[in-house]
């Protein structure tokens, strides 16, 4: 027999996880069309009951988005800075309806190659809280993303939040993405750029990319080469000539694998660009 729970502590949804196998649903915006018109046959835990799982929270060391906090809520939340390639990432989620519903964690535990939020997260060093009822461990987030639809989390976990550490919400960020029309559509490819700029000069980078490989990737050469550029239009010249030997794009209706790898390197330059407030970065893709 199929069961079905909706605990409304977070204590109870882990003892639950603990005890069996079960199919966790938020916001339900990729649960229900994978399922289609297929019959249930996992057990389904709801979590929309788990109100301590919503908001962000800023302590110490960290900002600390909880699991079902939605898009909606990540644009409407004043953060610093640093977080406008994530906020410009949750107007890509869908529709509005969408981002109303949708979850951060859900988007993260889809595991999708093409998931909008993943890029602007990767270049912010976000991790993954991972609960059970005997333990909690958290990860980066590179390492929570294991593959296409593949995840680290362990049957009996569930992914309670996402942090950022302090170090990263300094500098300035952007998100650019490239779809086959304006809204709702899945990336072809996308890009997210976070750039810390002192007496004018690059002095740390993060660079990521989605859509092109199996996860979404850092690009480490792009980054070395942007450290210590001056803020000038040749940091176009140093993204366009710098190595990018993370990405493994495949073909497919939306885009032919060589396409995909010219037009991630013009994404990133364009991402880079609007971080620092270049012109060549409010062209959109």
């Amino acid at each position: 027999m199929i069961r079905y729970a909706k605990p409304t502590t977070v204590d109870e949804a882990l003892a639950l996880l603990g005890e069996d196998r079960w199919r966790i649903l938020a916001g339900g915006t990729d649960f229900y069309p994978a399922q289609g018109a297929k019959p249930f046959r996992d057990h389904i835990l709801d979590i929309n009951g788990l109100a301590a799982l919503c908001g962000i929270d800023e302590t110490d060391e960290h900002w600390r988005i909880g699991a079902r906090t939605t898009w909606t809520d990540i644009l409407r939340h004043p953060l610093p800075v640093a977080f406008d390639a994530l906020k410009a990432a949750a107007r890509e989620v869908g529709s509005v309806q969408i981002q109303n519903v949708a979850s951060v964690a859900g988007n993260l535990c889809n595991a999708s190659p093409a998931a909008d939020g993943v890029p602007a997260l990767l270049v912010l060093d976000a991790d993954v809280e991972l609960r059970s009822a005997k333990a909690t461990r958290h990860l980066p987030l590179g390492e929570f993303i294991l593959g296409n639809r593949r995840t680290a989390l362990q049957p009996d976990e569930m992914l309670t939040a996402i942090r950022v550490p302090k170090r990263s919400a300094v500098g300035t960020s952007a998100f650019v993405k490239l779809g086959a029309r304006r809204y709702l559509v899945i990336s072809i490819a996308m890009a997210a750029a976070h750039l810390v700029v002192e007496d004018g000069v690059v002095a740390d980078a993060a660079v990521a990319v989605g859509a092109c490989s199996a996860v979404a990737r850092r690009l480490v050469g792009v980054e070395a080469a942007l450290r210590g550029q001056p803020v000038t239009a040749a940091l176009v010249d140093a993204v366009l000539s710098a190595p990018i030997d993370e990405l493994s794009p495949i073909a497919d209706v939306r885009g032919s694998a060589k396409y995909r790898q010219d037009a991630a390197r013009e994404i990133v330059a364009r991402a880079v660009c609007a971080a620092v407030g270049l012109g060549e970065g409010k062209v959109a893709a």
